[in-house]
């Protein structure tokens, strides 16, 4: 295989660029002012996958309705579902906030919800939040009701007898200081808020609780938490349990018997059966803690036994709930549930075979003491038998994916990627399956949790996968062996510090080349078999315990918990210029960026305070250009110092100086990656914290791009034979833009005097299968790019009719409260005759015969259409039928090269858009038996067309005869002579008329009863039409078939124009005989 250098060579040859030119264009470009260009044609689809789904933060049970969930989803918005959770719908897709941390039901209004934006654990992926939601009609549409400064809720409550009073629980800034935190009570439904517990800029209120006698009574646990980039500090002196007696006004801190010590993430419960039993499950230093009881209301506290949650902390748990069925059972949220039956004395581990570890949520059905519903990292399970056996819910796509590679596979490529807590997976970015891709498609790479992955160019079954802290694998997907290939620190060597997610980079001069890196650059040439350190340490190298945090440097017996983090002072990211060999560029967790022009013998340090920012900004991303060597790109971000400005720059002189490239995209908005296209220079995509952004001028303005939630994108790729972006949400799967490279030209569309037709990519020749049975409709499917050959088409002009033209005028005049003129009779009814101005897309064959018109109404801006890959039916156009069925469909065109051609049509008058463009149609599959010939294809399809046609207006003829018998029926009573002269001919015709369908349809008897007919034409033509069904063409045995109805046809239509006459004159002595005459002729 040619290897990446060549092909980029010869494309860059081809077009006549030298990297001087590209600048050159670039300068010219930069002069010309940043147009608005509509891309609305341009929408991703979601390609799942659904078999890992993602992090539960909350679930509530609508308290009249069982089967009405709503799910608040730590980085997905919120979802519902009616039915048990057998279909489910997005319900925040669109809101400010895609993080969520909890969601309450109003108990006197149940059509009221309320969420709580911003996730509620303190771990270091979390989304931020925006405040609080109110929904009023079951979650159809929100309003965000204030606490905007919160960026994370983690507690709801409102009052059961009265919806106007509602107290949170905000736990405050997760990376800085200060912003709204402690428990906040609205009592105008959430219009205006009130601090009522909380003044520390560091302490925040983790959970809340109400006693279900008396909702006066309230319990609130506060937390000191700060995360750094660094560091994390679960506890302070500020964590506590309060108690309130007057509906939140005032608090009282309760702590007899509860440490003295500093505490850190506390979780509440109450018991339903005796609301004066309180829990509380209480974290201590060093991970330590205990389950405490009070069995006076909170007067006294007894420490009932050392259970803590663990994992990577209590800060990602801890959340605790009394059972509601049985006294002193509760159960404690952890890697594993922790359940105790006496109170919180004795803790074992929740039966949880074939069920996904990391629980953060449960909810209960009131009547059914066996029922539990747990959310955990991987989605939502249910038990029925009280965790003997769980149900996993495989149908909510919720998946975070922190990185995204491609490969090249065929037909259709496979997407990889590694998630949060749910390992590492791949799949098709599209199947050759009627219905989709379905969970059934994909399939686990790796372990653990997963980050970067990485595919080799050379060979499409070996990818690279790894686990947190840099834990690199080589996997073989044909035999699925994981070959461990960490590369290893020597004697003498410190600990290798790799980041939670280390960069690796498949170098694209030759595939076998991988760089990796911990503290410092690691170059393989075996793929990962052995490694050479090419760098010294590039970071900062300090002690991350004495740097500050909650404001100020630390002492060592503090609530210090650094595993719960990354590494620090590691390597973020790599790159390498695909133009000159050995140019590599790296960028670090600590501030800085480094280059090396010689394959890493050499390094330049560049602090990031050198562009203007923080001296600790975090490199998100660096890509070297595609096409210019000196050019390189850089995405920050300093959110973990709680600073969420969007950071992007630009060096054309390897680094020596930085222009920003962020322009336009909105203040908060992180950006991630940066990817840009391997043809137009100018052209590149943005993964963000907020949805994925596109630039047609290099960066001049950004356009946020359709089809995908306001939600973050993590990292974003090219399929470059394919021409698709490929991104990886943190919470919703992957997204395909399946083929954006009329984005290349979009500038010069938007520029032409009526637009542009853009040629489609190869359109893959095949027919859809349909693997799936009746699988329900809890079953995932994920939609394929549209079949066919997409085409893209770009419009100038506006084309409205004089309705919409006179509607648009009159909502100015509305909007203005102004008086809105009768426009007349004339111009109303010359409106109602006004046509739409239709688009009209040609194609024509090879040879330039026109083998199909496809129209749209046409519209300003950008648009798509597809063709199906057939033919018109051909069939006789009947006005009175509108058949859509298996038999009205076109046959296949067969592959070759074909031309389109775009017009638009206004009042009878056409005007061509653009130039006719060419593509082709290739198959996708050679089946192991070879079918006949394209040439044998298009004479069989030829010929049945023919027949098909002769079928249609045999059977039209029919159709008429038979109506028109019945008119002669009446007719006969209506003479003026005996209907005696006439019924007995009438008869003999009739009995003629049944003979002659008989051999057209078949005995009406025998079909009455579902009884077998001796074949008929339309058997013999059902056979033939199945000839055209496939790809390997008709056999032996359609021809015979469609031979067959031909010579049948033959035989019946002589006679039944013969009986055609006979009717006619039978009908003329009617009329002689003073019969009314019968509309509709034969």
């Amino acid at each position: 295989m040619k290897n990446t250098w060549h092909l980029m060579l010869s494309l860059v040859l081809a077009l006549g660029l030298t990297a001087q030119d590209v600048q050159a264009q670039r300068k010219k470009k930069a002069a010309a002012p940043a147009k608005e260009v509509n891309i609305n044609a341009f929408k991703f689809r979601n390609v799942g996958p659904a078999f890992l789904s993602g992090r539960i933060a909350d679930i509530a049970i609508h308290p009249d309705n069982d089967n009405h969930w709503y799910v608040a989803v730590g980085s997905a918005g919120v979802w519902k579902t009616e039915n048990a959770g057998t279909t489910w719908i997005p319900l925040f897709d669109n809101q400010k906030s895609y993080s969520t941390g909890c969601v309450s039901i109003d108990p006197s209004n149940p059509s009221t919800i309320w969420v709580g934006s911003g996730e509620n654990v303190g771990g270091r992926h979390v989304g931020y939040g925006d405040g609080i939601y109110r929904s009023d009609d079951n979650g159809k549409s929100w309003k965000n009701m204030g606490l905007n400064k919160s960026e994370h809720i983690s507690k709801i409550i409102v009052h059961p007898d009265n919806s106007n009073t509602i107290w949170v629980a905000a736990q405050g800034p997760l990376w800085s200081k200060g912003g709204e935190r402690g428990v906040y009570k609205s009592t105008d439904g959430g219009s205006n808020w009130k601090q009522v517990l909380g003044n520390n800029e560091w302490t925040g209120a983790t959970d809340l609780l109400i006693d279900p006698r008396n909702p006066q009574v309230l319990y609130a646990a506060t937390w000191d938490r700060h995360r750094t980039v660094a560091a994390y500090m679960g506890g302070g002196p500020g964590t506590a349990i309060y108690k309130s007696t007057d509906g939140g006004e005032n608090w009282a801190k309760i702590h007899n018997g509860l440490p003295r010590s500093n505490m850190g993430k506390i979780g509440l419960a109450i018991s339903p059966q005796n609301p004066d039993v309180v829990y509380a499950a209480i974290e201590l230093d060093r991970t330590k803690g205990g389950v405490f009881r009070s069995a006076n209301a909170g007067g006294f506290w007894t420490k009932m036994s050392n259970t803590v949650s663990g994992g990577t902390g209590p800060h990602y748990y801890q959340e605790l709930y009394a059972s509601p069925h049985k006294f002193d059972r509760l159960y404690l949220m952890n890697v594993r549930i922790l359940t105790s039956e006496d109170g919180g004395k004795n803790f074992t581990q929740l039966k949880e075979r074939q069920k996904h570890s990391d629980n953060h949520a449960i909810a209960f059905k009131k009547d059914d003491p066996n029922y539990l519903m747990i959310g955990t990292d991987a989605g939502i399970y249910e038990s029925f038998d009280l965790a003997e056996n769980w149900k996993y819910h495989k149908n909510l796509p919720l998946t975070q994916f922190y990185k995204v590679a491609v490969n090249n596979a065929k037909p259709f490529y496979h997407i990889f990627g590694g998630t949060q807590d749910n390992g590492s997976a791949g799949g098709p970015s599209a199947t050759d399956e009627r219905e989709g891709i379905s969970n059934k498609h994909w399939y686990k790479t790796l372990g653990a949790d997963g980050h970067q992955s990485a595919t080799d160019p050379e060979f499409n079954n070996i990818i690279y996968a790894e686990t947190q802290q840099g834990g690199l694998h080589r996997v073989d997907l044909v035999t699925g062996e994981q070959v461990y290939v960490q590369p290893q620190a020597q004697k003498g060597d410190p600990h290798e510090r790799f980041n939670w997610d280390a960069p690796i980079l498949v170098s694209p001069h030759k595939a076998s080349t991988i760089y990796f890196a911990s503290y410092r650059v690691w170059k393989s040439e075996d793929r990962g078999d052995s490694w050479t350190p090419i760098s010294s340490d590039l970071t900062r190298n300090e002690n991350r315990i004495e740097l500050p945090i909650m404001g100020r440097k630390q002492s060592w017996d503090n609530a210090w918990d650094v595993n719960a983090m990354s590494n620090y002072n590691t390597i973020t990211s790599l790159s390498e210029s695909p133009v000159q060999k050995g140019l590599l560029y790296a960028g670090t967790d600590d501030g800085f960026v480094h280059v090396s022009e010689n394959d890493g013998q050499t390094w330049t340090k560049i602090p990031v305070s050198q562009f203007g920012l923080p001296g600790r900004s975090f490199v998100n991303d660096i890509r070297a250009d595609l096409h210019d060597p000196n050019t390189v790109y850089v995405a920050l971000d300093n959110h973990k110092e709680g600073d969420f400005r969007p950071f992007l720059y630009k060096s054309t002189d390897r680094g020596k100086t930085w222009k920003s490239m962020s322009s336009n995209i909105p203040k908060n908005t992180l950006i991630w990656r940066i990817v840009q296209d391997h043809v137009n220079p100018e052209l590149m995509f943005l993964a963000t914290e907020f949805g994925i952004y596109v630039t047609l001028n290099g960066g001049q303005k950004w356009q946020k791009m359709k089809g995908t939630p306001n939600m973050s994108f993590r990292d974003i790729t090219i399929q470059r034979e394919e021409n698709d972006v490929v991104a990886a949400s943190f919470g919703r799967g992957f997204y395909v833009l399946d083929d954006y490279s009329p984005l290349r030209n979009m500038n010069k569309a938007a520029e032409a005097d009526k637009g542009m037709l853009f040629a489609p990519r190869t359109a893959k020749w095949y027919v859809p299968r349909s693997n799936l049975g009746n699988t329900g409709a809890d079953y995932y499917i994920a939609k394929n790019p549209e079949y066919g050959a997409v085409f893209t088409y770009y419009l100038n002009d506006n084309y409205s009719t004089a309705k919409q033209a006179r509607k648009k005028r009159e909502g100015r005049l509305n909007k203005g409260n102004k008086d809105v003129p009768f426009p007349g009779y004339d111009e109303l009814d010359k409106e109602n005759s006004e046509k739409s101005a239709m688009v009209y897309l040609t194609i024509k064959d090879g040879e330039g015969h026109i083998i199909k018109h496809l129209k749209r109404p046409a519209r300003k801006g950008s648009h798509r259409i597809a063709w199906n890959m057939r033919h018109d039916s051909g069939t006789p156009i009947n006005p009175k039928s509108s058949s859509r069925g298996w038999f009205s469909r076109g046959p296949m065109v067969i592959p070759g090269t074909y031309t389109a051609s775009l017009s638009v049509e206004k009042d009878g008058e056409f005007t061509a858009i653009g130039e006719e463009v060419s593509f082709d149609l290739e198959p996708i599959y050679e089946g192991t038996l070879k079918g006949i010939s394209y040439e044998d294809y298009e004479s069989y399809r030829k010929g049945f067309t023919e027949l098909r046609t002769a079928i249609e207006i045999l059977s039209h003829k029919a159709e008429k005869v038979e109506t028109y018998m019945k008119g002669l029926n009446k007719a006969v009573d209506q003479t003026n002579q005996m209907p005696s002269n006439f019924k007995a001919e009438l008869v003999t015709l009739e009995n003629k008329f049944s003979s002659l369908s008989k051999q057209i349809e078949g005995s009406p008897s025998r079909n009455e009863i579902g009884e077998r007919n001796p074949p008929s034409i339309s058997n013999h033509f059902s056979v033939a039409f199945r000839g055209l069904s496939t790809t390997y063409g008709p056999t032996k045995n359609h021809t015979n078939s469609m031979n067959l109805a031909k010579e049948m046809l033959s035989d019946i239509q002589p006679e039944l124009d013969s009986f055609i006459q006979e009717v006619q004159a039978f009908a003329k002595k009617l009329e002689n005989a003073g019969a009314p005459m019968i509309l509709g002729s034969l």
